[in-house]
């Protein structure tokens, strides 16, 4: 529990650093974008946005549109390398961590964190293909930061969860075993 609330403490002393500097991390970062160019993209805070994959265009003008952190969670099946090169060469930091139902982990969920808690990194792009991955991951932070399963679920079908799959992951993450899983005791 005091960890948890050390990590609240820290991100909301971030978030109040970064309105008391007149919020220039979400200065340049749109509250809304065209779908074609970042599906299912909403702004959840100040410096934090979540989307699906930004269109080639779209990768090529993260840094005019106020990001400077993408964090992407698609596997390099899913042109994951590819799109690092993209980054780094417009100056943007890249940070790849790689999830799938079959392979979310809390290590995936701590190297998000790490880069969400860090405010040289904002303004963060999190996006894998659908935002459904993201909305995992945001299901697990908000669990780890101290909300009930029931408002981590909403906060991750807000997010863009839709997968039961991934559903199942986070809760395997968060060493949850539902009721009636056939576990024996």
């Amino acid at each position: 529990m005091e960890t948890m609330t050390r990590r609240t403490i820290r991100r909301l002393t971030l978030l109040a650093a970064a309105f008391a500097v007149g919020a220039p991390l979400v200065a340049g970062v749109p509250l809304a974008v065209d779908p074609a160019e970042i599906p299912n993209y909403q702004v959840i805070r100040p410096g934090l946005a979540f989307g699906g994959q930004p269109s080639p265009e779209t990768l090529q003008r993260l840094g005019d549109m106020g990001f400077r952190t993408v964090v992407n969670l698609r596997t390099e099946q899913e042109g994951a390398a590819q799109e690092g090169h993209v980054v780094r060469a417009l100056g943007l930091d890249y940070v790849w961590v790689p999830v799938t139902s079959g392979t979310f982990s809390l290590e995936d969920v701590q190297a998000v964190e790490r880069v969400l808690d860090d405010p040289e990194a904002a303004p963060v792009l999190l996006h894998c293909a659908s935002s459904n991955r993201v909305a995992a991951v945001w299901a697990a932070i908000q669990t780890r930061d101290g909300r009930t399963l029931e408002e981590a679920e909403a906060a991750g079908r807000a997010a863009g969860l839709h997968s039961p799959s991934m559903w199942e992951a986070v809760l395997r993450v968060l060493d949850f075993v539902p009721v009636g899983a056939g576990v024996n005791p």
